[in-house]
């Protein structure tokens, strides 16, 4: 994608991030009951742990990128 420097009254391109992998389906369900047993906690830990994973990898494709400051 081509932006416009006004300044210089010429097109730059912008640099693309890396590509990362979309986050992958959640495991966790829905507790049965009012108390989510110990099996749903970690389901729903592992998911967030997953996603957590995930953005950190997206931040870091961006600031590789130039997008985002270090």
């Amino acid at each position: 994608m081509a932006y416009l420097n006004p300044g210089a009254g010429v097109a730059r391109e912008g640099k693309q991030a890396a590509a990362v992998a979309d986050a992958a389906a959640a495991t966790s369900v829905v507790a049965a009951g009012a108390t989510p047993t110990k099996a749903e906690y970690d389901a729903l830990r592992a998911d967030y742990l997953a996603l957590r994973t995930k953005v950190n990898a997206l931040l870091a494709a961006l600031r590789t990128a130039g997008m985002l400051a270090p």
